[in-house]
C-alpha cells in the first residue's frame, strides 16, 4: 500500500472519530484541523457515508432520548443532544453576542457554568435535584460564534449523593471541567 493511501485512510478514520465527538464541526473547521481543502473533506465524508452538517444536525435533535425528570422546560442551559437518566448527557451551547463581553467577544463564565451545572442536575435520576458542591476549571476563552458541547457523566451514586464529570469543548478541544457533587432531594418542599 503506497503511503498516500495510509494517509488518507488515517484521516479517514479520525475524520470518523472527529464527526463522533463533536458533529457541529463544519467542513472548514475540518480541513482547517486536518490541513486539508474543504472539497476533500466533502469527499471524505461522502465516501464514508456521512451526511452534511445540516443532516447531522437533524439526526443528533432527532435522537434525544430520555425527558428530563429534575429539570423544567427552559432551566436547561444550551439545547439538549442526548440523555441517558441516571447515567449521561450531551448538551451544546452556541454562543451569541449578548453571552459575551462587548470589549473582547468573550464567552461570561457564568454561561460556561450553567451548562455544566444544569446538565450535571439534568443526569441524576430523581424528580428534584441540587448541586452541593462544584470543582471547576476554566481551560481556555470561548469566542463569539463557537459552540460548546458539554458532556456530563455520573461517576458515582451513594445513597441520594451523585458524582458527575462535566467536560466542555469546543471543536474537540476541552475549554471547562467541571466535577459537581448533586443531591437528589424528596419532592416535598417545605412552605
Amino acid at each position: 500500500m503506497s503511503r498516500d493511501n495510509t494517509g488518507k485512510i488515517e484521516r479517514l478514520r479520525h475524520l470518523a472519530k472527529c464527526l463522533d465527538n463533536d458533529p457541529f464541526l463544519t467542513d472548514e473547521d475540518l480541513a482547517q484541523i486536518f490541513k486539508v481543502s474543504v472539497q476533500t473533506i466533502r469527499l471524505d465524508r461522502m465516501g464514508l457515508k456521512i451526511p452534511e452538517l445540516r443532516e447531522r444536525l437533524k439526526n443528533v435533535a432527532m435522537g434525544k432520548g430520555t425527558p428530563l425528570r429534575t429539570l423544567s422546560g427552559g432551566e436547561l442551559v444550551g439545547d439538549l443532544l442526548d440523555l441517558d437518566v441516571g447515567s449521561n448527557g450531551t448538551s451544546i451551547l452556541p454562543v451569541t453576542p449578548e453571552m459575551t463581553l462587548r470589549k473582547t467577544g468573550v464567552l461570561r463564565g457564568h454561561h460556561l457554568f450553567a451548562q455544566a451545572n444544569s446538565l450535571a442536575v439534568a443526569v441524576i435520576d430523581a424528580e428534584a435535584a441540587l448541586t452541593g458542591i462544584a470543582r471547576v476549571s476554566f481551560k481556555r476563552p470561548v469566542y463569539c460564534s463557537e459552540k460548546v458541547l458539554a458532556k456530563a457523566v455520573i461517576k458515582s451514586k451513594k445513597g441520594n449523593r451523585y458524582m458527575v464529570k462535566v467536560i466542555s469543548q469546543v471543536k474537540g478541544e476541552v475549554v471547562f471541567l467541571g466535577k459537581f457533587v448533586v443531591f437528589a432531594i424528596s419532592e416535598e418542599v417545605p412552605q
